[in-house]
């Protein structure tokens, strides 16, 4: 390609903020319809179909964000009452998510909701209140726990600088089963993070103890070695920062097999939300390591503290260059997956701003969101020399993402941000009649991810207190 993403050097966290009062507004009125309307009975809202929310049975791993949206909405807004209703609504339906033992999403459901609540209490964002903090720390206790769980370990490895010379290696396995490593959860395994804050472990038989922020880091590593590439092997499609959705193990001797994909278009192309989960996941571990004691970091891991961030910056920075370099539009915007066959249909798609009203295939814009919070993040993190690139693209793409075609500002329309793709491949996101590919519709991820991105640069802008997942 001849071009790559524009980035503007001059944006501000600052000049953003007049585009975020609409923005918390149209989440604040979106969010109460979408309570208002909603029957429990059907299940969680997954994305929109014509502009109303439906449901998609595969996996429960949007309920957090329906409540998490009505929490942040509340936050930015100082609207008591959406605080209230984001708090009740957690109490009232999200235990299940601290205890379900079947799926790798405890990060996104539960600090969305209990970590959400919990931050805002030790800002002083919300009353404080004894037992009420004692509920959210215990659920996301539990949750990290009961996530660390799935765990599978790997076959040992040589010792090399993409796994920090670890003598073991091992991840969270997805709801595919033991053998299914996803790109995914390198945003979910964070809650084993602030479980081991709160001085939870996950008991085994025989009462062994197993350190939650051990797995964290491993499942890190392991990710980074198997299914993040690097441009160092003999690999035909080893582009560095590419991401890989799934790593296939064997379960018999834990050696590694294949990659593969779910959602993406091949195990050989970038799915665009797998490289943005990578991205912020990887980003706001840094941030979180960088408040740990070496020593209690070498207690906890068995690792070198220093060696573990040398490994987790470049798998930060290379899946950051690609998404700017090799996927982006001109806008910072991009499609479901940078190796969909219909690109090659899009002559120089690379050199204009997305168009997700194409012919050929779809814009995912909550990959975009969730990618351009990773940027700011890592940019913020290697400093005003080194990070200035990163969060200058991070701006870039939330500037896009806050407005029209993206935003939703029509009153009937549940969603708030537009564009995005759930399973394409699948079929399962609704394409308008006339059209050939989905666009103008909503996902739970992509709304919740927008208001966390615009949280964040809200925070930012006024000079606010940094909002992080952990303690």
């Amino acid at each position: 390609m001849s071009c790559m993403m524009k980035i503007d050097p001059t944006l501000t966290a600052k000049a953003l903020l007049p585009q975020l009062e609409r923005v918390f507004t149209l989440a604040a009125a979106k969010s109460r319809s979408i309570d208002r309307t909603w029957d429990t009975a059907q299940g969680t809202p997954v994305f929109t179909v014509e502009g109303r929310y439906a449901t998609r049975g595969w996996t429960e791993w949007t309920q957090g964000f329906v409540y998490g949206n009505l929490i942040l909405a509340g936050d930015a807004l100082d609207d008591d009452k959406l605080l209230k209703l984001g708090r009740r609504r957690t109490v009232d339906h999200m235990l299940p998510h601290v205890t379900h033992t079947g799926v790798h999403d405890h990060g996104f459901n539960n600090l969305s909701t209990y970590g959400n609540l919990l931050r805002l209490l030790n800002e002083k964002r919300l009353p404080y209140d004894g037992w009420e903090e004692v509920v959210y720390r215990n659920a996301i206790a539990a949750s990290g726990a009961v996530q660390a769980a799935r765990w599978s370990g790997t076959a040992p490895v040589p010792d090399s600088p993409l796994t920090a010379n670890s003598p073991a290696l091992g991840y969270i396995y997805s709801f595919n089963g033991p053998h299914s490593l996803f790109i995914d959860t390198m945003r979910t395994t964070r809650i084993l993070g602030v479980a081991w804050q709160l001085g939870h472990v996950l008991m085994h038989e025989g009462d062994r103890a197993a350190n939650l922020l051990k797995r964290s880091v491993l499942h890190g590593l392991t990710t980074n070695h198997y299914i993040v590439f690097h441009g160092r092997s003999g690999h035909t499609y080893d582009v560095r920062g590419r991401t890989a959705h799934e790593g296939v193990f064997n379960r018999n001797d834990g050696a590694f097999r294949c990659r593969s994909t779910q959602q993406g278009y091949s195990p050989f192309s970038t799915w665009t939300r797998g490289l943005a989960w990578a991205m912020l996941g990887y980003a706001e571990e840094l941030e979180f390591f960088r408040t740990i004691d070496a020593a209690a970091f070498k207690a906890a891991c068995g690792l070198t503290k220093s060696k573990v961030i040398k490994v987790y910056e470049q798998a930060a920075k290379a899946t950051c260059d690609h998404y700017m370099n090799d996927c982006a539009a001109l806008d910072g915007i991009v499609y479901w997956d940078d190796g969909a066959p219909g690109l090659a249909q899009m002559p120089g798609w690379r050199d204009q701003p997305a168009n997700p009203f194409n012919a050929h295939e779809p814009v995912d814009s909550s990959a975009s969101a969730i990618a351009a919070q990773g940027l700011i993040r890592l940019g913020r993190y290697l400093g005003a020399k080194a990070g200035k690139r990163y969060l200058q693209a991070g701006f870039t793409v939330a500037r896009a993402l806050f407005d029209e075609p993206y935003l939703s500002t029509k009153k009937a329309h549940q969603g708030l941000l537009l564009h995005s793709v759930y399973h394409w491949p699948n079929g399962w996101d609704h394409v308008p009649q006339g059209m050939s590919i989905p666009c103008g519709e909503s996902s739970m991820w992509g709304d919740y991810h927008l208001l966390e991105l615009a949280n964040l640069i809200k925070r930012l802008g006024e000079g606010g207190k940094y909002p992080t997942f952990f303690l």
